[in-house]
């Protein structure tokens, strides 16, 4: 009976913790991009943050309420300015390249867009993200540079720690037929996407939440392993589905449709007052689907499979993060679900509790995403 306290505690724990997501945002990657090309004799760079991302970069007396309207926009367009110029560093032939030109403009969702042309470099140069370390904890930035030919240069996915990408010129490459050699020799960032996968499921507090309402009350190793199962594979579909631009849903159907899957399962448990549902394998495989368009946002958001760049590396891998990260949570989940489903007391009560909070973190959720967007 201790075991089962603190067994039921620990779920409890669990379940508040995923829904402690809800006081700041159930999905956010906090994942900026930038893209460089070569173009005759500059190199220009754009750069993209979400609203709550760009409000970091300010001082607090000009920061916005997290969404940017176009009077916010010009009241603080002087400091938006500034930082543009400061967001990066540009070192080639050991000098600092100071940029010609630099412009800020307010893009559809409210994001903002810092576009910087510099001289273009005569040979290889590094590129360092100067204020990665001014945005929340695990923010990560997706660089990637292409030459005049939208052929790739370099890639990578910068942290705070690691803050700088070297672009390599081609043996012999002048100011007019500067090509990346890094294309070839550069690591492809492979860790950088498994971690990314990894970390966006463990800050995936809607899909962690959804996974939890599932495992809650399978009877079984073979039924757990199936859920999994079913939710691994059609998340993985419309994943690649959507990265390769096969198929696309909007995120305003997307989001509230995976808050929407979450009421609907933590109800379903509800009704079935702790016992397994029949037919829960496709449902989840349903729900699956819809979970795989949200992933796919992330990698939609970094620009996988725009401007030349190759898709199969960046969706292997971040698929691959997510999976581990996936199995890592119910593996230590699991044991103690099974071990509390022994006890009566757990499933008359216990598992009724659980899945009520469930029910209406989802409902939190979907109305944050509609009624209050």
């Amino acid at each position: 009976m201790p075991f089962t306290r603190r067994a039921t505690k620990f779920a409890l724990y669990f379940v508040v913790l995923i829904g402690a997501g809800i006081g700041a945002r159930a999905h956010d990657p906090g994942i900026s991009t930038a893209q460089g090309q070569m173009r005759g004799d500059v190199f220009e760079l754009s750069t993209g943050f979400a609203p709550a991302d760009a409000e970091q970069l300010l001082s607090s007396s000009a920061r916005t309420s997290g969404n940017w309207t176009q009077k916010e926009f010009e009241a603080a367009h002087e400091q938006l300015a500034t930082v543009a110029s400061q967001l990066w560093e540009l070192r080639a032939g050991g000098a600092v390249l100071v940029p010609r030109e630099s412009r800020v403009e307010l893009a559809a969702g409210d994001a903002l867009n810092f576009h910087l042309v510099y001289p273009r470099p005569a040979g290889g140069f590094t590129l360092r993200a100067l204020k990665l370390g001014l945005l929340p904890l695990g923010h990560r930035e997706f660089v990637i540079i292409v030459d005049e030919r939208g052929a790739i240069m370099a890639r990578k996915l910068l942290s705070a720690k690691d803050n700088a990408l070297d672009v390599e010129a081609a043996a012999g490459g002048a100011a007019g037929d500067t090509v990346g050699a890094a294309a070839e020799s550069a690591p492809p960032a492979f860790f950088g996407f498994v971690k990314l996968g990894i970390g966006h499921i463990w800050m995936g507090f809607d899909h962690l939440l959804f996974l939890f309402a599932l495992l809650v009350v399978c009877r079984s190793f073979r039924s757990s392993v199936g859920i999994i199962t079913c939710f691994t594979l059609a998340h993985s579909l419309t994943l690649a589905l959507a990265t390769l631009d096969i198929v696309n849903l909007p995120s305003r159907f997307v989001e509230p449709a995976i808050a929407a899957s979450i009421v609907f399962v933590g109800a379903e448990n509800l009704a079935c007052r702790g016992a397994e549902p029949r037919g829960r394998w496709a449902l989840t495989f349903i729900f699956g689907l819809i979970h795989g368009f949200g992933f796919a946002s992330v990698l939609r958001e970094l620009g996988v499979g725009r401007g030349g760049q190759g898709v199969a590396m960046p969706l292997f891998t971040f698929n691959l993060g997510v999976e581990i990260g996936q199995i890592a949570i119910a593996a230590a989940v699991l044991p103690i679900v099974w071990r509390l489903r022994r006890d009566e007391l757990f499933l008359r009560r216990g598992v009724p509790t659980l899945s009520v909070v469930v029910a209406l973190a989802g409902l939190y959720w979907f109305l944050e995403r509609t009624v209050f967007a």
